[in-house]
């Protein structure tokens, strides 16, 4: 019995640890605006991007989060210096509504990193826009696109 409850122990700290890391490229979808009826009627959005430690502990660092267009063609840095996130704290960055540079392919690569593992910060886009009476928003979670 004492060999199962460590094994079950052991298994349960690597589950534990398994999801820390020291940093990471990531990848998140922003919609500069969407298209609407027959006519495929560009429909501009306001975008948030948001960068959350969801560490309780450590600090994380963000290196960059760089906008590239439907083309894939860099648009924007909007960070010119590294950005320390204190445990649970969060950065945003927006594009607004009127810059439709980005098109409706457009998206963000968001590099960050820490001296100590710790869990993956949520990031996420949030799309908002509205006209006359009609109005839409809708979220798109980072994608992670390497281990640093």
């Amino acid at each position: 019995m004492k060999k199962m409850l460590l094994l079950v122990f052991s298994a349960v700290l690597l589950s534990a640890t398994a999801f820390a890391y020291k940093g990471a490229s990531v990848y998140v979808p922003v919609y500069s605006h969407i298209y609407t009826g027959d006519k495929e009627k560009p429909f501009l959005l306001a975008a948030t991007v948001s960068i959350r430690n969801t560490d309780m502990k450590n600090r994380i660092t963000l290196l960059s989060a760089d906008y590239y267009g439907s083309d894939g063609k860099l648009i924007s840095k909007y960070v010119d210096k590294a950005i320390v996130l204190n445990p649970l704290s969060s950065v945003r960055f927006v594009v607004k509504e009127s810059d439709t540079a980005g098109g409706s392919g457009a998206s963000f690569i968001v590099r960050w990193k820490s001296t100590a593992d710790v869990t993956d910060p949520v990031i996420e886009s949030v799309m908002i826009g509205a006209k006359t009476q009609q109005g839409i928003s809708f979220t798109s979670r980072g994608v992670i696109l390497s281990r640093d």
